[in-house]
């Protein structure tokens, strides 16, 4: 209980601490004149109490319709049901290309370098190309959103597959020939040792992959024309930035809560499926 309390004190703290930052940097280039590193001024820069309370306030330009807030959990409920669905089919996915790999060294040597290379091919030149592929052949109730889990897939795959290999390859060595003198087989080594001495590894992975669905997800409705999701909404505030800033900041502030959120599900199944320390697994 202290230590949940303690976290909880230290991340309130941390966000007060980047809040003075934040007001404290745009006072001193406001009132006293600093040129560095770039402009501030309340375009660039709005007060943070002022984007907190554009989340209150009307979601259209002219100040009629429904509250911002409103509008923007709608779209980070859609977006979620996207970079939920492209998390799992790439973590599932990553894992299986993970365990093949670990299993078969000479695949491994073979397929390795280009699942790396897939990588760094940009995302917005990808996430267009397979809109245009997937759209035709998914059913109906999986349009559009089915090809934009595809992309966020895509961003969570490698983290997975990479973390996956290194993890049921760290099991100790005197484990191993202990199994192996009691003749048990590969599968059973992989089940019983070389899966638990992985966990650690996994878990680093999905949470670093869980953020990047969400990246993913937006990424992909960006080309998509998805008017329900966070892309939209981000692409629609873009063209108010001169005249409303605010807008955009808060829908990016809702955008990184809903990666915060994919973090902290991850790290809440970490807690209660890796109960041990990753020495004490083997």
């Amino acid at each position: 209980m202290r230590r949940a309390a303690a976290r909880v004190g230290t991340s309130i703290l941390v966000l007060a601490a980047l809040w003075g930052l934040w007001e404290g940097y745009r006072w001193l280039w406001i009132h006293e004149g600093w040129t560095w590193p770039f402009v501030v001024n309340d375009t660039t820069m709005p007060h943070l109490h002022d984007i907190f309370a554009a989340l209150w306030g009307s979601a259209s330009p002219g100040g009629v319709g429904p509250r911002l807030i409103t509008v923007l959990v709608k779209g980070a409920l859609f977006t979620a049901k996207e970079a939920a669905a492209g998390f799992a089919i790439g973590a599932l996915g990553g894992f299986a290309l993970g365990v093949l790999l670990a299993q078969f060294r000479l695949l491994q040597r073979g397929l390795l370098p280009w699942i790396v290379a897939s990588q760094t091919v940009p995302i917005l030149v990808v996430a267009p190309m397979v809109v245009v592929w997937a759209n035709p052949k998914l059913p109906d109730s999986l349009k559009d959103w089915g090809a934009v889990a595809l992309i966020a897939a895509f961003l969570t795959f490698f983290p997975v597959t990479v973390n996956t290999i290194r993890g049921l390859q760290s099991a100790d060595r005197r484990a191993l020939e202990l199994m192996r003198s009691y003749a048990a087989g590969d599968w059973r080594i992989l089940w019983k040792l070389r899966f638990p001495a992985a966990l650690p590894y996994i878990f680093a992975a999905l949470k670093i992959s869980a953020t990047a669905s969400v990246v993913g997800a937006l990424i992909g409705e960006l080309p998509s024309s998805i008017p329900n999701g966070l892309g939209a909404q981000i692409i629609n505030f873009s063209q108010y930035y001169t005249t409303q800033p605010r807008g955009l900041w808060a829908t990016n502030l809702i955008a990184a809560a809903l990666g915060i959120s994919f973090f902290l599900i991850v790290l809440i199944a970490e807690k209660l499926v890796v109960r041990r320390a990753p020495e004490n697994l083997v």
